[in-house]
């Protein structure tokens, strides 16, 4: 609960901040340029929305590490959402309409979040979490996404170091192993869900967890 405000906020303003001609750039998720990774904050704020109005009354089913599963493969692209994604980001035509229903509906979700209680369970994907839970996943998402906002964007700021620092910790929980001090949680956190390509000393100092990689989360 204390850490989504200022992840989710920073991620909603490194938006905000992007020149028109950043939209047509590739953005870190596979297939995808800014304009649709911004697309896809829009439908990630509106899953905030609903979660945190369907309350369950089930006792938790899943936690912020269990809600997670790791995928068989890298996402290519080309699944149908994915490939929808696409078409509504260039339905949009003009960045400027993008970058406004993010801000509109994206404050709206951290306002819900503020005022919702930790305590509270709700249902989403078939699973019942705390909403102080389901919030801690979406420090995670926030954080992924916010490096892949600025992946080919040099000078564009990253996440906050506490989002990241929390992130990592999650992805080791995940995983069920630590990944090595050498490694920045950015760079973890890269590497870790397949962002990155590991170097031969990264791969090296990762040891029995490099074949393991990546650990691609949905």
């Amino acid at each position: 609960m204390d850490l989504f405000p200022d992840s989710w906020a920073a991620l909603l303003g490194a938006v905000a901040e992007r020149p028109d001609q950043d939209f047509e750039r590739p953005s870190g998720c596979t297939g995808w340029l800014v304009r649709d990774l911004v697309c896809h904050l829009i439908v990630d704020a509106q899953d905030i929305l609903i979660t945190l109005a369907t309350p369950a009354d089930t006792g938790p089913t899943a936690d912020a590490v269990t809600y997670w599963h790791v995928q068989d493969h890298p996402p290519t692209g080309e699944d149908p959402l994915d490939a929808l994604t696409v078409r509504l980001a260039a339905a949009y035509g003009d960045p400027g309409l993008l970058r406004f229903h993010l801000d509109d509906v994206g404050s709206a979700a951290g306002r819900a979040a503020a005022l919702a209680d930790p305590a509270a369970r709700v249902s989403t994907r078939d699973q019942v979490l705390t909403v102080g839970d389901y919030l801690s996943t979406y420090v995670m998402e926030a954080t992924l996404h916010h490096l892949d906002l600025v992946a080919h964007l040099p000078g564009a700021a990253g996440p906050p170091a506490p989002g990241l620092a929390h992130s990592r910790a999650t992805l080791e929980a995940i995983a069920g192993a630590a990944f090595p001090a050498s490694l920045t949680d950015r760079d973890a956190l890269l590497v870790g869900t397949g962002r990155r390509t590991p170097t031969e000393a990264e791969r090296a100092a990762l040891g029995a967890l490099a074949p393991r990689l990546p650990f691609v989360l949905g």
